[in-house]
């Protein structure tokens, strides 16, 4: 019987570890598309189990899913996928041996049974394109030398990193007027100062002849207003940036913040003080990180900077003051708490301050888990640099935190800022622009 159009066109993607790694429901992201996996995927998924990491959640969320899509069905034959338009999964048995593979690279490595699998998937099926999806660029590279076509999981990827939202921007040649109405009055309308499509929360330097100023689109009152320079529990922001990022996290109308910057731009200092000072709107205030492999290192060292940064907003008191010692207090009854991120996994997050650094090596999936999971009265505020990333097959496009500031801009309840002024010292903003 002559194949349908769609049936010609209907593709196999072979899925290796690192996919279901990345994200546990990627089985459901091919739409008609054929779905296999290698059954040393499985295999290796079986390793990953145990743990509070990131990947060995993921894993036991997957085999999950396979379990409810199996159902009564054996997996080594096809089975279709619920929901409409969906193709059909299959388990695939290990290759050939005399397929090629084995005399090219050997079959000690679980990455070469997933290409025997996809191999002999591929001779198997002739009248289908078969594809590797895997975030493993090696693995890409060595199926293309085996003439398999191989690509990354684009689910998550955002695809013009180029143009990632920044939060803020400088209007040269705004009229003396306005900027006096702006001084006075704390408030001006947006089209005596720019014509441009507004977003939500976005940050302005206003700059005339004469004069400068700060402000913020309000898309509530749908006007320009005015930012003071904030401070937050003895820190002050030294730059415009910084201020703009205090004054979203001190806004009690945003419950969303973002802050990207490279070592020394004040992210975290900045989240933890001005959470601080909001101590009476919440429960409890979380600052986590996710826990990354230490290759079997202690915690320890991973999370002291937290407390550096901690340290750092108390020494602006004596000892002997009432701020100072409110920080301790805070952190004996646990109104404050300094944790890895899988520790507090499944906690209530009702009036909660919930502040995640290092944002950059969570997955979209994670960050979207964590957020849908907000009670009333709740504020969070992801920092990171994307261009640290320690978790393996995350980079600067599919990493959580590039996902969530794609996704949420020009929203009323979020706001974002890129802060790129180091403020360590002058020999740190050397190395950061010249190393």
């Amino acid at each position: 019987m002559a194949k349908t159009k769609q049936e010609a066109a209907r593709k196999i993607f072979v899925l290796d570890t690192s996919v279901i790694l990345y994200d546990h429901n990627a089985i459901h992201s091919f739409q008609e598309h054929d779905l296999a996996i290698p059954i040393s995927v499985l295999e290796e998924l079986d390793n990953f189990k145990k743990g509070d990491d990131t990947l060995n959640y993921e894993a036991r969320e997957f085999i999950r899913v396979l379990d409810d899509i199996s159902g009564n069905h054996n997996l080594n034959e096809w089975v279709s996928l619920n929901g409409k338009d969906k193709g059909q999964f299959k388990v695939l048995m290990n290759g050939n041996k005399d397929d090629g593979t084995a005399q090219k690279f050997g079959q000690s490595k679980m990455d070469n049974r997933i290409l025997d699998a996809a191999l002999s998937l591929k001779r198997e099926k002739p009248d289908q394109k078969v594809v590797l999806v895997t975030k493993d660029i090696n693995l890409r590279l060595k199926a293309k030398s085996l003439e398999l076509p191989a690509e990354d999981y684009e689910t998550g990827k955002i695809k013009n990193l180029e143009h990632l939202y920044e939060g803020c921007s400088t209007i040269e040649q705004v009229d003396d007027t306005e900027l006096d109405d702006l001084h006075t009055h704390g408030f001006c309308d947006v089209g005596s100062v720019t014509d441009q499509q507004q977003v939500a929360n976005h940050y302005y330097v206003l700059k005339s002849n004469n004069a400068s100023a700060l402000a913020y689109y309000n898309a509530q009152e749908e006007r320009i207003e005015r930012v003071d320079k904030p401070a937050a529990y003895g820190i002050q922001p030294r730059n415009a940036k910084q201020s703009f990022a205090l004054h979203a996290i001190l806004n009690p109308d945003v419950q969303l913040v973002t802050m990207l910057g490279v070592a020394g731009t004040g992210k975290t200092l900045l989240a933890l003080a001005g959470a601080i000072e909001q101590r009476r709107n919440f429960h409890q205030i979380y600052l986590a990180r996710p826990v990354i492999s230490l290759a079997g290192a202690k915690l320890d060292p991973y999370m002291q900077p937290l407390h550096d940064n901690l340290k750092m907003i108390q020494n602006q008191f004596s000892e002997k003051d009432k701020n100072y010692k409110r920080i301790n207090d805070m952190l004996e009854k646990e109104k404050l708490l300094i944790t890895p991120l899988a520790y507090i996994r499944g906690r209530s997050l009702s009036k909660i301050c919930f502040i995640v650094d290092e944002a950059q090596n969570l997955t979209p999936h994670e960050v979207k888990t964590i957020i849908t999971r907000a009670g009333e009265d709740t504020k969070f505020i992801f920092t990171g640099d994307i261009n640290q990333i320690d978790t393996p097959y995350l980079d600067k496009q599919s990493n959580g935190l590039s996902y969530l500031i794609d996704r949420m801009q020009d929203n009323a309840l979020y706001a974002h800022i890129a802060l790129d002024k180091g403020e360590r010292s002058a020999l740190a903003n050397l190395a950061n622009e010249v190393l």
